[in-house]
């Protein structure tokens, strides 16, 4: 019969191999010789008997009886007609009698919370307009293309004049028109899929499947997508593969048993977080959690995935850096697969262990992710800005350190929501100074991580220079940008952005030894670092000079690599900026001299705080190519001067 799951289906499911379970789990309208009807599935293993109850029956299962399809636990119901639309439940009888009501583990869209049943809803229908970002996206390789995410809890970046949330189509208006008008290349969203309750920002999950209906449906959400494709924006989600929520509708305890977690309760409960790991050795799981992530790359045409706590999936929980062999053959199954069917697609690794290998091919003894956070560098270059200037040289190898490592993976640096929450107080707050030192040090930081190996993230309000921590309840402080240092602040997150953006050698050789090269890594006295990023072509560089201290300098020296003459791009100190306006307003010719082992030198003017970024003047036919960066920051600095 048309309406029920092949043999073949039931095998792959039960092997771990069906990538498609959605198109058969959950519920879905079949057409079947002439009449219409609402299939249901569910995989309840050890359940005596399942039921489906909602509103097109009154609550009351008599009659909407599941039949065991196989001795392996899959259930499946075929009502009569066309139910989209309904609310409804699984009423599970377990093995010693009791009964409980589930929500649909492969439900495609939920009750709004607190409510808890699923809907009946076919994702068909939605006309996409994004054929030309889908095949640019599939001719395109990231690791040498510019990358600058903007990480977004929908429900907190902007509020509707009522205070309510802004839903999918508003943000595809208010939020897409920002982040282009800022710079970014990416938007990332914080977990979407449905989630009981709200201060867990979407990281203790229910419905895998169901995209969060507190700003709208599945058809909306798609709307988002294909905006922000067509302007250009790709969409990267969270997604947490390693443990879920313990509520009662939820997955916990499926059919009376642990269908989708551990059985051993040392392995199953999560005890930092309150949750259920998933039992990632379990091949119906596998089935579940990948297709999980082909269903959201496939239906909603999700750019990639920046997964969630992956040390809890390498190591086991609740041990001491344990290794858990289930969840790496996981990781590499899971990345195996997203990249068998979708090869441009991003998947990023939430990593704060020393795995090697973390960016290399499953085929290389890798586990097959494409980028990898960085958290090494953002710890310690928080705990270096986080020092007074007067100490950061003690702590010089926070900054350099970095480096000796920066190549071993595919690395995305971040400052996500995680830096600026629990008391960990905002980025701005987080410099020591006064006020127009925070905002001094803020945008060296800024500038620094553009100019450093990596692809970039930051969190939603960075830009805009807030004093307080993210509040996920209430909106951004945008009415911050009605004072003139934040409004600065916002300007030269832009600015700096499309300094990175015009530049190759920014980004083209991330992950090589041959885009980076310091020039002075050793000025720990006066806290001043120096190098140089190429891009592919040998006459793409950069020169980027950053002075960690408020001294400033006048003819300070450092060596170059050609006799040319340079032009500064940007100053993080231009007055445009709010700052003192101590920058290199003039092209600066290298001289014959020998500095830091090199044949040719400049003198600049380092200002304080600053980060300087110089590049050659380039010549064509006797003339000089301006840059196209014309701002009027113009400047970069070096040692060998004493305080102004």
């Amino acid at each position: 019969m048309l309406t029920h799951p092949s043999d073949y289906q039931l095998h792959l499911f039960h092997e771990g191999s069906l990538f498609e379970s959605y198109e058969l789990f959950g519920a879905h309208i079949i057409n079947c010789e002439s009449a219409i009807y609402t299939r249901f599935c569910v995989w309840a293993p050890t359940a005596l008997a399942v039921r489906l109850v909602g509103d097109m029956n009154n609550w009351n299962g008599n009659g909407y009886e599941f039949e065991k399809v196989n001795g392996e636990g899959v259930w499946i119901l075929v009502a009569e007609g066309d139910l989209t639309g309904s609310l409804y439940k699984f009423e599970l009888t377990d093995s010693s009698g009791q009964i409980s009501l589930k929500a649909d583990p492969f439900a495609f869209y939920s009750e709004l919370r607190p409510n808890t049943a699923s809907i009946v809803y076919p994702l068909e229908g939605y006309q996409w307009n994004d054929q030309h970002w889908m095949r640019k996206r599939e001719k395109q390789n990231s690791l040498t293309q510019p990358l600058a995410i903007y990480e977004v809890h929908l429900g907190s970046w902007r509020l509707a004049e009522d205070g309510t949330l802004l839903t999918y189509k508003q943000l595809a208006n208010d939020l897409i028109t920002y982040v282009l008008s800022h710079g970014y290349t990416h938007i990332e969203v914080l977990p979407l899929t449905e989630h009981p309750l709200d201060i867990s920002w979407g990281y203790q999950g229910t419905g895998y499947y169901s995209v969060t209906s507190r700003f709208g449906t599945p058809h909306d959400f798609m709307y988002f997508v294909d905006q922000c494709h067509q302007n250009g924006i790709g969409v990267i989600m969270d997604w947490v593969p390693g443990h879920f929520c313990k509520d009662a509708h939820g997955l916990y305890c499926f059919d009376g048993s642990y269908v989708f977690d551990y059985q051993n309760p040392k392995d199953r409960e999560n005890l930092v977080w309150g949750t259920a790991n998933f039992d990632l050795g379990k091949t119906e799981v596998q089935s579940f959690l990948i297709s999980n992530a082909l269903f959201w790359l496939e239906k909603y045409h999700i750019d990639g995935f920046r997964v969630d706590a992956v040390a809890n999936i390498i190591y086991w929980p609740n041990s001491h850096q344990e290794v858990n062999p289930y969840g790496v053959e996981f990781l590499k199954k899971l990345n195996g697969a997203v990249h068998s069917h979708y090869p441009a697609a991003l998947m990023i690794a939430e990593d704060s262990t020393d795995w090697p290998k973390v960016t290399s091919p499953v085929e290389d003894g890798g586990l097959g992710f494409t980028y990898k956070w960085n958290m090494g560098w953002m710890n310690d270059m928080l705990s270096y800005m986080e020092k007074e200037p007067s100490e950061r040289s003690q702590h010089h190898n926070k900054v350099t350190f970095s480096l000796l490592y920066a190549f071993t993976e595919s690395f995305i640096l971040p400052f996500s929501h995680d830096e600026v929450v629990h008391g960990k107080k905002s980025l701005l707050d987080k410099m020591p100074g006064d006020y127009w030192s925070k905002f001094a040090q803020l945008r060296l930081l800024l500038g620094y991580m553009t100019t450093h190996p990596g692809k970039k993230l930051t969190f939603m309000g960075t830009e805009l220079g807030q004093f307080s921590e993210w509040k996920d309840k209430e909106q951004l402080d945008w009415h911050l940008l009605e004072y003139e240092m934040h409004e600065k602040l916002n300007y030269f997150a832009k600015e700096v952005l499309k300094i990175y953006k015009r530049n190759k050698p920014l980004y083209e050789l991330d992950d090589s030894h041959e885009g980076f090269e310091w020039i002075d890594a050793d000025n720990h006295q006066q806290s001043v670092f120096s190098f140089i990023r190429r891009g592919e072509k040998a006459e793409d560089s950069l020169i980027i000079v950053c002075n960690f201290t408020p001294e400033t300098y006048s003819g300070y020296r450092i060596g170059v690599p050609e006799n040319k003459t340079y032009r500064e791009i940007l100053n993080s100190d231009d007055t445009a900026f709010g700052g003192s306006g101590f920058i290199n307003k003039k092209t600066i010719k290298a001289e014959q001299i020998g500095f830091h082992g090199r044949p040719f030198s400049i003198e600049m003017n380092i200002s304080p705080f600053g980060i300087s970024i110089l590049r050659p003047v380039k010549k064509r036919k006797g003339k000089v190519i301006d840059a196209k960066e014309k701002n009027s920051s113009n400047a970069v600095s070096r040692r060998s001067g004493e305080p102004s």
